[in-house]
């Protein structure tokens, strides 16, 4: 934890309670030998083995016994004096999009066992998880092929919401958002290609950031085009996502996109902002269609950042720049872009017929938006996608004027409360269709086309006592400052991230 204070924890006299700690908390309990890695590692497979049944969060479990071998390993390398990091001794799950060498990646596809064969090597972001310390124990659920903000499949099922059992998480990161947000890990890694790291979160009442483009690098088939999926922190706290994005971060030579740096400045991190003008997107004007419970837990929070001494500005729409004309056309370029990209890397998966059947309809309209194009007129085409990363360089040079009078964006985490599990995903928001399975989520696209650093935050609770909350976007590539603001609102608000979900006391 270079650059902050080591914090001062002492041994509970009851050891289910080291769950609770932080992650730096944990961190120095275990550095400090106040706790042993087998005694992390006992209370947390006992916390998992009681709440992850009721929610679902955590997925291919590794036995127990191995699970505690390795931690004894972990101290008996403490007694020589050696420490890998700041998570020795870290159970860790990763999401099952992610590889971890010796654990399938299942991908949330159903498929026979024998095609989903244990993966012979780690993710980039993996090994260095790994090269901290950390034990990896199982990975956390997602929807299948990580499509739609919800985290359901027909591999492991359906991961629910801690605060009500009876609402959806969120996706496609949910199961780690509630595996934080229920304490059976202390972070979670996560991936961001449609609000993927701020949804969840927003509805488990946890920190997530999806980083700047090229922030956490990534290796997979193609190195250069798609530039929409991002790897990420899941934390409780603004201190524990700094430190596991610090773990990520960082320029690898597999990954030519990737940013050179340590990718945040965790001591400047941990300094609250004082004060600075901040634009409310709102709904922008009402284009975008929200629940009303959104918007009065949004405005409410938004309130109290001006209670904090920000400026808070109200814009109803878009900046609009060259061929970008504001939100009326954002849906289109979205579509362009994300049916090239989603439709372009399962495409295979479509074209063979024994695969093809395994897809749920989700994938299935990616893929035919690439292939029929946007309204059946023929297929997106080279032209097509030059065009939209024209208009999406338009939109960028639109937010690089805004940011020259403002320091953060603002918009929620979603346009919808969480919504009942036996709902796939939501058809309509007051009334308005939702023309796909993710429309109701088109307040997530502007992060991701820009590629600035995009944070969620709690923002409180509504009537329903369910969580939401407010994405954040920076300058690009300052992926410090949003976790400077959320430092800034933990320290002020900290007890709306502090309201506890009630199963952590009654399962």
């Amino acid at each position: 934890m270079t650059g902050v204070a080591r914090p001062r924890v002492a041994r509970p006299g009851d050891l289910r309670h080291i769950v609770e700690w932080s992650a730096a908390e944990l961190s120095a309990a275990i550095g400090g030998g106040v706790v042993t890695c087998v005694e992390v590692m006992a209370a947390y497979l006992e916390h998992i083995d009681r709440l992850n049944p009721h929610v679902n969060a955590i997925v291919a479990l590794r036995p127990h016994d191995d699970l505690l071998a390795e931690a004894a390993a972990k101290d008996e390398l403490l007694e020589r004096g050696e420490r890998q990091g700041w998570m020795h001794g870290f159970p860790h799950a990763v999401k099952d999009l992610s590889d971890v060498a010796g654990l399938p990646t299942t991908l949330g596809l159903h498929r026979p066992a024998a095609d989903v064969p244990p993966a012979a090597a780690d993710a980039l972001f993996v090994e260095r998880i790994r090269a901290a310390g950390a034990i990896f124990i199982g990975k956390t659920n997602t929807p299948e092929l990580g499509l739609g903000s919800n985290t359901y499949n027909r591999v492991y099922g359906l991961t629910r919401n801690p605060y009500d059992l009876t609402k959806v998480a969120g996706g496609s990161s949910g199961g780690g958002a509630v595996a934080v947000a229920l304490r059976m890990l202390p972070v979670a890694d996560g991936s961001d290609f449609m609000g993927s790291l701020r949804n969840p979160p927003g509805w488990t009442n946890v920190y997530g950031l999806r980083p700047s483009f090229g922030r956490v690098p990534s290796a997979g088939p193609d190195l250069f085009v798609n530039q929409g999926g991002v790897n990420g922190p899941i934390a409780r706290t603004p201190l524990d996502l700094a430190l596991l994005l610090a773990t990520m971060a960082g320029e690898d030579p597999r990954a030519p996109l990737s940013l050179p740096g340590p990718g945040v400045d965790i001591a400047a991190a941990s300094e609250p902002v004082r004060g600075g003008r901040v634009v409310w997107f709102r709904d922008l004007g009402g284009y975008l269609p929200m629940e009303p419970e959104v918007l009065a837990v949004c405005d409410a929070a938004v309130e109290r950042l001006r209670e904090m001494g920000f400026e808070v500005v109200v814009h109803d729409d878009l900046p609009s720049s060259g061929g970008f004309r504001g939100a009326a056309d954002l849906w289109r370029l979205w579509r362009t872009y994300r049916h090239t990209l989603i439709g372009g890397a399962n495409r295979t998966l479509y074209d063979d017929p024994h695969t093809r059947e395994m897809l749920k309809p989700e994938a299935i309209y990616e893929i035919e938006g690439l292939l029929h194009g946007l309204d059946g007129e023929g297929p997106i085409t080279a032209t097509d996608l030059f065009a939209a990363s024209a208009q999406r360089s338009d939109l960028y040079r639109g937010f690089l004027d805004l940011f020259e009078s403002a320091d953060y964006v603002l918009l929620p985490t979603a346009q919808a409360m969480p919504f009942d599990v036996d709902v796939l995903w939501l058809d309509a928001i007051e009334g308005r269709a939702m023309s796909s399975y993710h429309r109701w989520m088109e307040v997530a696209t502007i992060g991701t086309l820009l590629g600035a650093p995009t944070l969620a935050m709690p923002a409180g609770f509504g009537p329903s006592g369910l969580p939401t909350g407010l994405q954040v976007i920076g300058r690009n590539h300052d992926d410090t400052a949003v976790l400077r603001l959320a430092t800034t609102w933990e320290a002020a608000h900290g007890w709306v991230q502090r309201r506890r979900p009630s199963l952590l006391d009654r399962a």
